[in-house]
């Protein structure tokens, strides 16, 4: 697995102090508030303050003092490390570590592989296969089962095709 995780991308300056705003790829924002430091283009920033909810976060980095400072970060990516982010439930995982994994079914049929999930009150998997893209819900009944360590995942065939385009 990865050592670090993109968490959210910077979408813009907020007022003139240097706050951030950014998307959250966490399923709350409120992920973010327990972290002490995030990477952006590799340079590290110890994090002052975060508020905010849902898909959207407010920061405040150290050495982001101006609006001018934060509006160089417009569009970047925010970077964590794994061991600085909370423990996942059972069953959930981080779309980092889901992005590159083969989807195949349980009879071994090999589908594609994930290039993007869109976090959704249903995830959404975009898969790269051989005839181009396919997405499909992560509805119930469609993952049997997800192992990142071997950067697999397995579909139930008949649902996957009812739930893909």
């Amino acid at each position: 697995m990865k050592e670090t995780l993109t968490v959210a991308t910077v979408s813009k300056p907020q007022g003139i102090r240097g706050e951030i705003k950014v998307k959250v790829f966490c399923d709350d924002a409120q992920d973010l508030f327990q972290l002490k430091r995030v990477l952006i283009d590799g340079e590290e920033y110890a994090l002052l303050n975060a508020r905010g909810q849902g898909e959207t976060a407010y920061l405040s980095l150290k050495g982001v003092f101006d609006r001018n400072a934060a509006e160089l970060l417009r569009g970047k990516d925010i970077v964590a490390y794994r061991e600085d982010m909370p423990e996942l439930p059972e069953g959930t995982y981080y779309i980092g570590d889901l992005t590159g994994c083969e989807v195949v079914t349980s009879g071994g049929e090999r589908i594609g592989e994930v290039i993007s999930v869109t976090p959704a009150r249903t995830d959404i998997y975009t898969l790269s296969t051989k005839d181009g893209e396919i997405s499909f819900a992560a509805a119930q009944g469609v993952i049997e089962e997800v192992c990142v360590q071997e950067k697999r995942i397995t579909v139930n065939k008949k649902r996957f095709k009812e739930v893909s385009v």
